[in-house]
């Protein structure tokens, strides 16, 4: 019989696998590519029932969540994601601090170098930061905060931006 032959001449039955056209005893009826061939135990993996009938078990497995209760490949991929972005670790202390409320005192715009332009302000004034903090009712390390460019960060609000722009007659904000 010739290679990728639909059966033979006489009537089926032949011992050559209609795929590979390897000579084969054990020759089963497979659907490959949408056709019925008699194939070889080589050839078997290629029938479209067996790839499904794999594809569907894979499948049902991971609805099950697998039995050995790992994370999924997607789970893992979100987790390393996760611990390479210290922002998303679930605590946000590091950058806002407790009792903030941005609605109430947004944070303006900032000028570049505000940082330098405040400590520049308040030497010129003859202030200490301490003194300049209290002064303002402020604490001491929301002054330093400002002053070294890390507003944002230390979630200092608007209201302090204002006050130190009014009393050292600096402009910070846009």
């Amino acid at each position: 019989m010739a290679k990728y032959s639909t059966g033979s001449s006489s009537g089926g039955g032949g011992t050559n696998c209609e795929l590979c056209g390897a000579e084969s005893d054990k020759l089963r009826l497979a659907s490959v590519a949408g056709a019925e061939l008699e194939v070889c135990p080589d050839c078997a993996p290629h029938d479209d029932n067996q790839k499904q009938s794999r594809t569907q078990r894979r499948s049902s497995q991971d609805d099950r969540g697998d039995s050995s209760d790992e994370p999924s490949r997607k789970q893992k991929a979100a987790q390393n994601v996760a611990k390479a972005n210290p922002v998303w670790d679930g605590d946000s202390e590091h950058w806002e601090k407790e009792g903030t409320n941005y609605n109430d005192d947004p944070l303006p715009y900032l000028v570049s170098d505000y940082g330098e332009a405040l400590v520049e302000a308040r030497q010129e004034a003859g202030l200490q930061r301490d003194e300049l903090a209290d002064e303002l009712g402020a604490r001491e390390k929301d002054v330093l905060a400002v002053e070294q460019g890390r507003a944002t960060q230390a979630g200092v609000g608007g209201g302090l931006i204002e006050a130190l722009e009014e009393r050292l007659d600096v402009t910070l904000a846009e």
